[in-house]
């Protein structure tokens, strides 16, 4: 009988809902709240986040700008972390944990829908991943074995995808442009996993 091929958004719910408990530096994630996606390649980064609100939980700013409203089973997402390839194709179970935990370090305290300014890498450099790779560590030695399973498994695995992805900000009145996402304008898309063996540190420093 064939494998059934795991649910990845499942493990990776799972895994945030650790870290908020067992990290205080993580401890305002809303993992309800997160929306995670697979998607195209971007250099050489393992995943980016995406603010879906503007400061305040609002959807239009003082410009006019609006951000579309992204619902998933009628619950508002507040940030969207798309995985990308290397995620996927170059990594260790390790660095899999790290790459989510980067991306939900650039948040901001509040967890409004919006980044951190003060940890953005234009602004912190290196100290950025400095600031970071303690707490990964940290939590790699207390994450649960069942949690970090997931992360380490070798095959296809399935993940939500967009059908269509929503703007990052469109102009108040245009009409053209969609203004509500929901789980309709997504996909379980089917992702080979191809992991690679841990090695100590060295899968703690490669996270984005």
């Amino acid at each position: 009988m064939a494998r059934r091929r795991p649910h990845l958004n499942e493990a990776i719910t799972a895994l945030l809902e650790d870290v908020r408990v067992r990290m205080p530096e993580f401890a305002h994630v809303r993992p309800g709240r997160v929306l995670v996606v697979a998607g195209e390649a971007r250099r050489a980064s393992r995943g980016t986040v995406k603010p879906l609100t503007f400061a305040g939980g609002k959807t239009t700013d003082a410009r006019g700008r609006k951000k579309p409203l992204v619902k998933l089973h009628g619950r508002k997402m507040l940030y969207c972390i798309t995985l990308r390839p290397l995620f996927f194709r170059a990594s260790t179970p390790q660095t899999r944990v790290g790459t989510l935990l980067h991306e939900l370090y650039h948040a901001a305290a509040a967890f409004d829908g919006t980044l951190d300014e003060s940890r953005r890498h234009a602004r912190l450099g290196p100290e950025f991943s400095r600031k970071l790779r303690p707490l990964v560590r940290r939590y790699l030695k207390r994450c649960p074995k069942e949690l970090l399973a997931p992360f380490a498994y070798d095959g296809e695995v399935r993940i939500f995808q967009w059908l269509e992805r929503p703007a990052t900000f469109y102009q108040s009145g245009r009409a053209t442009v969609r203004s509500r996402y929901t789980e309709a304008h997504l996909f379980l898309a089917t992702v080979r996993m191809v992991t690679e063996p841990a090695a100590g540190d060295a899968a703690v420093k490669k996270v984005h």
